[in-house]
This record gives structure tokens, C-alpha cells and sequence, in this order.
């Protein structure tokens, strides 16, 4: 991309705000705030639904009753080869990976974690560390907590790991940090090999602190091949610091959202602790949904081939959206963007205090995109830039209109941005 003079810039708003006279004709009302997966992604598991006959209900008679608290064999040996770890480090929950994070803090809070002194909410402060751009989710466990936040930068290879090895070196009070170490959203980041073992060996001044690992996009890619990372979990134990990971999975975008099965992975000892917590609030998860998912996806080469089926689906939607951007953004100052290999999201940073405009010029031509600021903690992102892209639940022509709106209000917007800095 070029950077245009500012005679050049004029004559482009010009032609920009032409054609938003003619958007605002569309009576457009799209929402693209998150990232949901569309019918067509759902339908793929619909055999969910029939999986059980009564041969198998017969045969699985523990599946139907009390009991089995930590999940099914078959699951359990099914996420270990999605996470690369052992069976006997999985516990398989309920539906939901997002309420296992938010119970895991909340655990910790009220009774401390396995090598804690106490429980965190004994302590003066509690912080913990959240790279930016980051999940908005994750922000709002740490902020209906009471857990202050500390932002640190991502990389295209994961945190700022200097910014992140100084502060939890010298602080006792940081007793954390989330990571989302694959198509980190919503910039699609890898961690890599390096980020992960500096991760795991870091000195730090909490001796209970937590790297909790949110692998929501394991093999969510985008081109057909699943891509391979390093075990932060092995990389801990070799690290000497086995109980310091608590990884998070599940398959609420692998099949059905909302009633998939998530899963906690974490050192034996973290899962003996865990688990005797976990017995007083449930006697078991849904077995039964474990079971449907185990012969649904029978095993890891199964399961990346229906992902195969699923990024046949999405990744003409994420390249609708880049082909757009590419195509009708002139200046590099406008924005620039990622260009994810998996995962559900694509990050655009914008000319500075131009993301909040954007995203209300959107609204009113009938476009809803994720509230700017969500991908920093408490709304607040100090430069005004950052918006999050979520192509997936649209339609190919929804999807195409709303780049439209989008991609001329974000060239509007920082045109005038622009012009009004350097006149």
C-alpha cells in the first residue's frame, strides 16, 4: 500500500462519501459481532442427533446413570489426541469451556490453587496478565472477580514474553496470565516454540502462578492442514514447573455451539485437586453427550477430517473479507489487518481514535460489529484502534455488503482522522 499526499486523501473521502450515500440505501441489518458458526458449520454434526440406538444405550449402561465424574474413557482418550497429552490428564466437563475457566478462577479465589498458600482472595491484590488484542470473554471473568488487569502487547509469536518475564518476576501479586496459544483471537497469532518453554520457565514471584490456557482453535485451521505445537504441559514438567498450566478445550466449534463437550487438562496432581473441589458442586457431566461426540468423531483423524470439512466452509468467508480490505483500502495509515491461518477472527487496526467512530457510523447503516474496545480489558484500548472482524455466521452476499459498509466507513473515518492531524 501506498501513502497518499493530502490532495490525494481529499479527492478519496470525495469518492467515499458517494458511495456511502448510496449504502445507506441498502436498509442493510447484519450482525457480525461474534464469532458463531453458521448453519451450514452446524449441519455438518447433525448426525449427533441418531448416534445412539438402543444397541448402544444397552451397552453403555454407566453412560445413562450417576457416576463417572471426571468423563467417559473414550472422551478422555479422544481430547488427549487433540491436546497432545495423556487420558489420565483430562477431566471432560459439561458443554461449556468458558464456564470451566470461569469455575477454575473462581476455585481459586475462594480456595486457592494446589501449591497456594491461601486462597487469592486472601491476598491484597490479585492480577493477572492479558495480552492485547485479547478475548473479551476472559476479561469479563477477571473483572466480575475483582482481578485487576495488566495488558501486555502480542506478537505474531505470542506475548511480548520481556514485557511479561519482568512483571511477573518482580510482582507476587500477578498470579497469572491467559494465553490463547493457537489463531489467538483475534489476531490468529501462534505461539511459538520459543514463546511456550519461556512461558513455562519464567521465574515468577507468585509461587501458585497460573498460565491458563485457553486452546479453544486447536485444529481450527483454516487450509486444510492442522498445524503442530509444542505441549505447553510437557513443556511445564520439563521446566520444573508441572502444576502451572490448566489447559481449556472443548468442541463448541467443532460441532454444536452451545452443546459441545469442554475439558479441563492439567498435571495429575492439579486434576486430583481440581476434582475433589468439583465433587461437591456435581456428581457428574453429561455422559451422554460425551458418548455422542466420541461416535461422532471416533478418533483424531476423524475429527481433522471433519475440521477439513469445516474450513472448506469458513475460509472463503475469511478471504471475502481480506480480498475486500486489500481492495479498497489505499493507505497504510487507514488500517492494517491480520491474516489469520485459523481460528474464527480477523484483527484491523485503524488510523488512532478512529475504531470507536467506525464501529457507531457502522450501526447506523444497519452493520453491528463487536464494540470497539472489546479486545482490551475494562473497554479500554488506549489508541482507539482496534476492531474485531467475525466473518463466520454471514452468508457469502451478507457477508459481501457488510465489507462494503465496513471497509467505506473505515476509509471515511480515517481520511478524516488523517486530514484533520496533518492540515
Amino acid at each position: 500500500m501506498a501513502t497518499l499526499n493530502l490532495d490525494e486523501l481529499k479527492s478519496l473521502l470525495e469518492v467515499t462519501n458517494s458511495k456511502l450515500k448510496d449504502l445507506k440505501k441498502l436498509d442493510l441489518n447484519v450482525d457480525m459481532t461474534r464469532g458463531k458458526p453458521s448453519f451450514e458449520q452446524i449441519r455438518l454434526s447433525r448426525d449427533l442427533l441418531t448416534n445412539i440406538d438402543a444397541d448402544t444405550f444397552d451397552r453403555n449402561p454407566n453412560v445413562f446413570n450417576y457416576g463417572i465424574g471426571d468423563g467417559i474413557h473414550e472422551a478422555k482418550e479422544l481430547f488427549a489426541s487433540m491436546l497432545g497429552v495423556s487420558s489420565n490428564e483430562i477431566y471432560v466437563g459439561g458443554n461449556s469451556s468458558l464456564n470451566l475457566m470461569y469455575d477454575t478462577m473462581l476455585k481459586a479465589m475462594y480456595f486457592g490453587m494446589v501449591d497456594s498458600d491461601r486462597p487469592w482472595m486472601k491476598e491484597d491484590t490479585v492480577k493477572f496478565i492479558c495480552p492485547v488484542p485479547g478475548y473479551d470473554r476472559h476479561f469479563a471473568i477477571c473483572e466480575s472477580l475483582g482481578i485487576e488487569m495488566i495488558t501486555v502487547d502480542m506478537t505474531p509469536e505470542g506475548p511480548d514474553m520481556d514485557a511479561v518475564e519482568e512483571l511477573v518476576k518482580e510482582d507476587a501479586s500477578i498470579k497469572g496470565i491467559w494465553c490463547v496459544p493457537k489463531y489467538s483471537n483475534p489476531d490468529g497469532a501462534i505461539y511459538s516454540k520459543e514463546t511456550i518453554e519461556r512461558l513455562a520457565s519464567m521465574e515468577t514471584a507468585a509461587k501458585d502462578f497460573k498460565i491458563f490456557y485457553d486452546n479453544a482453535y486447536a485444529v481450527h485451521f483454516l487450509d486444510g492442514e492442522f498445524i503442530e505445537q509444542e505441549s505447553m504441559l510437557d513443556a511445564c514438567k520439563n521446566a520444573d514447573h508441572p502444576n502451572r498450566v490448566i489447559i481449556f478445550a472443548s468442541t463448541s466449534k467443532i460441532t454444536f455451539p452451545g452443546a459441545g463437550v469442554g475439558v479441563i487438562c492439567a498435571n495429575r496432581e492439579s486434576l486430583d485437586y481440581m476434582e475433589k473441589l468439583i465433587a461437591a458442586q456435581s456428581i457428574s457431566q453429561d455422559k451422554v453427550n460425551q458418548l455422542r461426540h466420541v461416535l461422532f468423531l471416533k478418533d483424531f483423524d476423524t475429527l481433522l477430517d471433519h475440521m477439513r470439512e469445516q474450513a472448506a466452509i469458513l475460509k472463503p468467508k475469511f478471504d471475502i473479507v481480506l480480498d475486500s480490505l486489500k481492495s479498497t483500502v489505499e493507505d497504510e495509515r487507514i488500517a492494517t489487518w491480520s491474516e489469520p491461518r485459523g481460528g474464527y477472527f480477523i484483527s484491523v487496526d485503524t488510523y488512532p481514535g478512529c475504531a470507536k467512530k467506525i464501529e457507531e457510523e457502522c450501526a447506523r447503516l444497519g452493520l453491528k460489529i463487536t464494540k470497539a474496545g472489546s479486545t482490551y480489558p475494562y473497554y479500554n484500548n488506549p489508541n482507539d484502534n482496534n476492531l474485531r472482524i467475525a466473518p463466520s455466521f454471514l452468508g457469502r452476499s451478507d457477508l459481501v455488503q457488510a465489507m462494503d459498509v465496513f471497509t467505506t466507513v473505515l476509509q471515511k473515518v480515517a481520511i478524516e482522522e488523517i486530514i484533520k492531524n496533518e492540515q
